[in-house]
């Protein structure tokens, strides 16, 4: 078994212990950090990056050739860490000594703990894991604190008086979640477009957090419906093929009998992913391709309207009045026009 100390809680620290530790691939981006491991103690990437917000996102994709634990120590006043596993299984503990908890894929959890308390994040030989972490900076003046407020009103909902404990909470399954990862994993964009949009997704996960944490605090049952953790990662592969192929003929009976779904169990994995049913889910993402294709080919409405899947122009134009308030073709033409006044 492999253990490496973290001493920092910086994330510009924190990776170069990292990178002394595993001697990866370390590149540096604006307030990105991305450390590429191809060597005896594994494969992968882990990636870090920091807001002006005190919040953090903490990302390992990787599978370790040999058990590994990561010890990190804590400051006197100790983050909030959201974590959601989307591939693979972690376990925890407050200390060598005290009992494990484990996060399985497609689960949320939320830990806090006390002043200077060592965490221990346990990976297992072999596993392909991919988790995200969410730090949220917390202090004891409450004057600084307020200065950011989203940090402020998550301190005051998850440390209840000055003294944080160690606690940790292991929520239920959620899929949206899945998908808005997988929507910061497609980022492209550079520079200060880049920290925006991925910000913007972070703060949209933190949120998603939040409110399966509440959820699950109504609810007291955790809400897995009758999916299991396969057949879960089997409707976000769905979801994804919807995605990339819009245009396919997609309906229950074909999916049931591709992915060997019964047809309820589809249903119920969209309500839980998407909120919405699988026809609903494939309107809209054709709808949202051809708003894409309006905007940026030079297709016209009817040539749009057949390469994403509808077989109705009327139809299609009245589900986009519905989304985007204009016509099909009065938004072309507005495209058209903001165009030549470039």
């Amino acid at each position: 078994m492999t253990t490496i100390s973290l001493t920092s809680t910086t994330i510009k620290n924190m990776f170069d212990e990292l990178n002394q530790n595993f001697n990866g691939n370390l590149s540096i981006g604006v307030k990105e950090h991305v450390l590429d491991i191809d060597n005896e103690f594994g494969k992968g990437r882990i990636r870090g990056i920091t807001f002006k917000s005190g919040i953090s996102l903490l990302e390992f994709d990787v599978k370790f050739l040999q058990d590994f634990t990561l010890l990190a120590g804590t400051s006197k006043n100790p983050p909030i860490c959201f974590a959601y596993c989307l591939k693979g299984k972690v376990s925890h503990s407050f200390g060598s000594q005290q009992a494990k908890n484990t996060l399985e894929n497609f689960q949320t959890g939320i830990l806090t703990n006390r002043a200077f308390e060592e965490n221990r994040l346990y990976f297992e030989k072999d596993e392909h894991v991919k988790i995200s972490l969410i730090v949220v900076k917390t202090s004891s003046n409450q004057n600084i604190l307020k200065q950011h407020n989203l940090n402020y009103r998550i301190q005051k909902s998850f440390i209840n008086g000055d003294r944080p404990k160690n606690s940790i909470y292991v929520g239920s399954y959620n899929l949206k979640i899945a998908d808005k990862i997988q929507q910061l994993e497609a980022i492209q964009q550079r520079g200060i477009v880049r920290s925006l949009m991925i910000e913007g997704l972070v703060h949209m996960i933190l949120a998603h957090e939040i409110q399966q944490h509440s959820d699950d605090l109504k609810n007291r049952s955790f809400n897995r419906g009758n999916l299991n953790s396969k057949e879960m990662d089997i409707i976000r592969k769905i979801s994804i093929d919807i995605q990339n192929s819009p245009e396919a003929q997609h309906c229950i009976s074909t999916l049931s009998r591709l992915s060997g779904l019964a047809p309820g169990k589809l249903q119920e994995g969209f309500k839980l992913m998407h909120g919405t049913t699988v026809s609903d889910y494939i309107r809209a993402v054709r709808v949202e391709k051809a708003e894409e294709l309006i905007k940026t080919s030079d297709l016209n409405i009817s040539e749009v309207v057949y390469s994403v899947g509808f077989t109705s122009r009327s139809y299609f134009s009245k589900i986009f009045r519905q989304k985007y308030n204009c016509s099909p073709k009065e938004y072309k033409v507005h495209q058209q026009l903001m165009s030549l006044s470039a």
